[in-house]
């Protein structure tokens, strides 16, 4: 019987507009099981996700059924709807146009996961702007500094 196999291992990285350090570790929580939570309806799975209060990165089981762009759409567009519905901060909640999508083999699962859920750690020695630069390179990803990321928004 014939059949459609896939094994595909999906990072995907992306920052709050400007990012501002606006995702608390008060309500990160519930913003990581909501997002896991559109990524199951969608029938993909959820094998990470964790980030810091401007960004963050999850690692997806990812089906083909789907576009990267259309998921990335309803991940952060129902993602913002959620944070600014429950006011879990006093301004208006948005992320970032623009994502990274990075695929890793089976083998390099355990090293994302390991990679993902030490952030907080990572981040105390290198910046954001660092970390996705190494990511693109490692992935040998041209890319243009002025599309990296919105510059921290001081005002």
């Amino acid at each position: 019987m014939a059949n459609t196999y896939t094994q595909i291992h999906l990072q995907f990285v992306f920052a709050v507009k400007y990012r501002a350090a606006l995702i608390s570790e008060d309500w990160e929580e519930d913003l990581y099981k909501y997002i896991t939570g559109i990524t199951t309806q969608k029938g993909h799975k959820m094998l990470q996700i964790n980030g810091m209060p401007d960004h963050l990165h999850m690692l997806v089981g990812f089906r083909t059924d789907e576009t990267v762009s259309n998921f990335m759409k309803d991940i952060k567009g129902d993602s913002s709807r959620w944070v600014n519905k429950n006011g879990v901060i006093r301004s208006q909640f948005n992320w970032q146009n623009g994502y990274g999508a990075f695929s890793y083999s089976k083998w390099d699962v355990a090293t994302i996961i390991r990679y993902i859920q030490r952030q907080k750690i990572h981040h105390q020695s290198v910046t954001l702007r660092e970390e996705y630069v190494a990511i693109l390179d490692q992935h040998e990803v041209d890319y243009d500094e002025k599309y990296l990321f919105d510059e921290v928004y001081s005002g």
